[in-house]
């Protein structure tokens, strides 16, 4: 390669003075190399010094590339040991209790489509699902005809924050449920809950409790996306085994349920859930019972 010297160059190697035949330069590969003047980063009309070069491996020079930096092993993994790498992702939500093999069961009652839970069971399984929920960041609105029954709850939960209001049956004010602030709706009405000012709606999940199988059981099971079924008498499982579409060792199996355990159904999907309360809780609420 044959290079011409030019005044104000970037990167031209000059030659010291006098060396004027071809090779003399320093710098190898480039001949016939003339006296610089004004070479950036030299006085105008002095000689320049070359500018040196990053050498490569083996000697070779590299050009606008830096020093080689260290080498290090590529980090990757064979298509066979991609499964080490994998990581248990469940469902969302707040946990309800464990099944029967022991796992988490986990309802999820922040939702963006309206969603009614209808519980037949006892107070204390209610308590519990909204002190979960409301630790999931839901706000909780009960709307009770027992309110000393939830008063402790209420002024407990949240540290002081509003997180659980009591109202009574029929004053649920609109609650403004947004995917930021969730809220759910717990009614404690009795065997025959009137219908409620305050609905399902996107962000707004209605759990709606009766202590008993009641004449309006039927409507709010059928219209429910989702029943839970404490220990209830075996004429009252009978009723709920055709309702829901149970097969006959479940229903028969409704009156002989411990104090916490629940089954949970829709008419797709069926489980059996133990409620285990924590020591906070325990404390709360006392132990599980199904009477109260």
């Amino acid at each position: 390669m044959s290079t011409a010297a030019s005044s104000g160059s970037y990167g031209s190697p000059g030659t010291q003075p006098g060396a004027g035949a071809p090779g003399a330069s320093g710098a190898p590969g480039v001949h016939g190399a003339q006296p610089v003047s004004g070479t950036y980063g030299g006085r105008a009309g002095a000689p320049a010094a070359p500018l040196p070069r990053p050498a490569e491996r083996g000697g070779r020079p590299r050009f606008g590339f830096g020093l080689v930096g260290p080498r290090r092993d590529r980090h990757s993994v064979s298509v066979e040991q991609l499964d080490a790498l994998a990581l248990p992702v469940g469902d969302d939500g707040m946990v309800i209790g464990v099944d029967a093999e022991g796992r988490p069961a986990v309802l999820g009652v922040n939702r963006p489509v309206p969603y009614d839970i209808t519980l037949i069971g006892g107070l204390w399984t209610a308590q519990v699902l909204a002190l979960r929920a409301a630790a999931t960041g839901a706000r909780v609105a009960v709307e009770t005809g027992r309110a000393q029954a939830w008063t402790a709850l209420a002024q407990t939960a949240g540290g002081g924050q509003p997180c659980i209001t009591l109202h009574d049956v029929g004053r649920v004010p609109p609650q403004g449920a947004s995917a930021g602030s969730p809220v759910v709706v717990v009614r404690d009405c009795g065997m025959r809950p009137p219908r409620g000012r305050v609905v399902s709606a996107p962000w707004q999940s209605v759990v709606t409790l009766l202590p008993y199988l009641s004449p309006v059981a039927p409507r709010l099971l059928e219209k429910s996306s989702l029943v839970g079924v404490q220990r209830v008498s075996p004429d009252e499982a009978v009723q709920i085994g055709r309702i829901m579409n149970l097969p006959r060792h479940e229903y028969e199996a409704l009156s002989t349920l411990a104090d916490g355990v629940t089954l949970w159904c829709t008419p797709d999907d069926r489980q059996f859930v133990m409620t285990q309360a924590t020591d906070a809780e325990t404390g709360l609420l006392g132990s599980a019972r199904r009477m109260d």
